[in-house]
């Protein structure tokens, strides 16, 4: 008799995920409007502090499906619905979602994929937010200084993604785990622990 594979996917697993990852596709586009919008008023880098909205898939998504590639999946996958409803950074997220994700994913993978507590998911937001700072520093303002743009815009990026997709994901993943909708997952049936 075969026993399960604890890392393998669910069809329910992929259901839910898709699921996440299409709602925030479309929180993406209207944030990106919010962004280039009423909030252009605030002056980069100080903008950045809410920036760490864009990275709440992959934190998210691994606290609910608690599997290798769900951070990866749940991003990228918003990433694209995106790029499809139409955003001003365009395909570049194509690149940009993944790359966020994967950051999220290795603060997963270094506790081998068993522990999904505050501390891991502020770690993955956290990593997330540095991996995003760092491409649009690159990528976005190649021609920005130092110690006047780009480390505050580090920094600034880092916290807020450790804060609204670190400690965000935390309150959503309780949040939904109270509502019972989580139930056939780890995280519904650890409401207290997660």
């Amino acid at each position: 008799m075969q026993g399960s594979t604890p890392n393998r996917w669910r069809t329910l697993d992929i259901v839910i995920a898709s699921t996440l990852s299409v709602a925030f596709g479309v929180i993406f586009w209207a944030w990106g409007l919010l962004w280039n919008g009423p909030a252009d008023a605030i002056p980069l880098p100080g903008r950045a502090f809410l920036y760490g909205v864009w990275l709440v898939p992959a934190v998210l998504g691994a606290l609910v499906i608690r599997k290798p590639g769900a951070a990866l999946y749940t991003l990228t996958l918003a990433a694209l619905v995106s790029v499809a409803l139409g955003t001003s950074w365009g395909w570049t997220l194509v690149i940009q979602g993944p790359v966020e994700a994967l950051a999220a994913e290795l603060a997963f993978a270094a506790f081998a994929y068993r522990t999904y507590r505050l501390p891991v998911a502020l770690l993955a937001g956290a990593l997330a937010g540095l991996a995003a700072a760092l491409y649009d520093v690159f990528v976005w303002y190649p021609d920005t200084a130092w110690d006047s743009f780009r480390l505050p815009y580090l920094a600034i990026t880092t916290v807020s993604s450790l804060v609204v997709a670190g400690l965000g994901s935390v309150a959503l993943t309780r949040a939904l785990a109270q509502t019972g909708v989580l139930d056939r997952f780890p995280a519904g049936r650890e409401r207290a622990t997660v």
